[in-house]
Formats: C-alpha cells, structure tokens, sequence
C-alpha cells in the first residue's frame, strides 16, 4: 500500500519557505505520494442566495497546475498528484498542455486526479455549464489521452474539435487519470475509465464495502481489478492511533494507496503538519 499525505491547502498561506519546508519534509520522511485539492474561485457568504459550501473566498486555495510547476523543481522522488482537479470546469487542451508539462519537469511523477466539483460558482465565472459536467468528462479524458500519445490529432466529438494539432512537448508517458465519485454512475464511469478511484469516504454510504463493490464494477466493465487502484483519506485530527487503526483496515480491504490528512486538526503550518506527519509513518513502521 502506498503512502502520501494531503498538501493542507487552506492552512498553508502564502510563505514560499514554509510551503518548501513542508514539501520537502513530507519527501524526506518518505511518503510516496502528495495530493491537493483544486479550487479556482471562492464564494463569499453573503452573496445573494447565502452560500452553504464548506470553503469560501476567504480560504487560500494555491492553482495546483502552477504549483505543481515549483513543486517538480524541488522534489525529486514524491508522486505529485491533483485529488482532485476539476476537470469539466477547466478548458480540456490547455489542461493536457499543463499535465504534460508537470510530467516533463518532474521526471514522470505527475498522476492527474479528476472529478466533478460541486460549486456551481466556479462554473459560471469560467464559462463552463454546470448540469452537463458529467457528460463532458468521459469526452474530456478521451482527448486528453489522445493529445498525450498523438503527435497530431484530428478529433471531432461533441464537446470537442480539435484539427490536425497536438502538443509539444508530449509527456514522458501515458498519465494516469484517476477520479472521485460517490454515486453509482458516477463510479461505474471510474471503472469504465480511469486508472484508479480516489473515495470520497464522508459520502459514501458503506464505505468499508466501497472498495470491492468498484472491483466487481471493473470487472463488469470488462477489465482487470488488479490493474486499478484505490485511494483513500485517513485524519490525523483524532489521534495517530486511530488513523493507524483505520490504516491497517484499509489495507486490509485491499486499497493501493492511503492518503494522510491533517487538515483541521488545529494544527500549525508547516512544523505542526509536519511533526504529525513523521509520528505517523513512525508509528505505522513500528
């Protein structure tokens, strides 16, 4: 089972210094992987209507294209990985020009996560419909793999149009694409899909029976379970010792990857992040 940690994005700030300390201290401890959450814009609560989502205009949000770009020039072994972009709201070649460009500099380590979003404001102000977010990823994904194998590509879909044009440079590989979802369409489109499924555990209704349930989905969709893998969150907010007890029942249900979040657990950044994060891989090695 693989190992990484959530970037706490909205207690991070703006200090460049505290930002590397803890990217590179999260590498040097040895976790494999570092995932961050994308939002665009935020909301003001008192816009007309209200607004109910958990993240406003007053929490930092760093655009995880760019900030992968720094990030590949001081890490040199860590996966860097968007958990999630959201891919519908975003414009689909520029985004498979940025991914290429991140796998470029990073030596092959970026693994591009997608998924749906759910803040209609952001769609409006990027100039995406919001009801058709579903239909247009399935096309989204399949112009980007194109545009990252084919030199020229000459795609004509519903969504998209692209004539005899393609990206240079292409990236190192074929970037693995993993998604979030919750309801059943929406995972039976991971399986369909995606390399890999990153659950949303808060929403999902089972969530110890959620792993299996999308292997017996790939396998409906006609491919093979050992070839895809599963990401989970664990908090730290709690106690190491229950995340380390929700660890090992993960990787007993058979998960390829665990992420580590601590978020929200009244921590200072970077030294509190990162103190948390080194008692808990010393805990789970011993």
């Amino acid at each position: 089972m693989k190992l990484g940690v959530v970037f706490p994005q909205t207690e991070s700030g703006t200090d460049v210094g505290a930002i590397r300390e803890y990217v590179e201290a999260v590498e040097e401890a040895g976790y494999d992987h570092l995932g961050i959450y994308d939002h665009v814009l935020g909301a003001s609560p008192d816009r007309p209507g209200g607004w109910q989502g958990p993240y406003t205009a007053e929490h930092v949000f760093h655009e995880v294209m760019v900030f992968y770009g720094y990030l590949a020039a001081i890490t040199t072994r860590i996966e860097l990985t968007t958990s999630i972009l959201i891919l519908p709201q975003r414009q689909t070649a520029l985004v498979a020009k940025q991914a290429a460009e991140i796998d470029v500099l990073s030596g092959g380590r970026f693994r591009l996560g997608v998924g749906l979003g759910w803040n209609p404001v952001e769609y409006e102000a990027l100039g995406e419909e919001f009801g058709s977010r579903g239909r247009r990823i399935e096309e989204q994904i399949d112009v980007l793999r194109r545009l990252w194998s084919e030199p020229l590509l000459d795609y004509a879909g519903n969504e998209h149009h692209v004539s005899n044009a393609g990206l240079n440079p292409l990236p190192t590989r074929q970037i693995p694409i993993w998604m979030g979802g919750t309801a059943e369409a929406a995972k039976r489109r991971v399986a369909r899909l995606a390399d890999g499924w990153m659950i949303n555990r808060p929403t999902e209704k089972d969530p110890e029976s959620a792993p299996q349930q999308m292997r017996t989905y790939v396998e409906e969709a006609g491919r093979d379970p050992h070839d895809f893998g599963i990401d989970i969150r664990v908090g730290v907010r709690d106690g190491v010792e229950k995340s380390l007890t929700a660890a090992a029942r993960w990787e007993e249900l058979g998960v390829t990857h665990l992420t580590v979040d601590t978020m929200r657990a009244g921590l200072e950044f970077p030294q509190g992040h990162i103190e948390a994060l080194r008692q808990f891989k010393a805990a789970l090695a011993g």
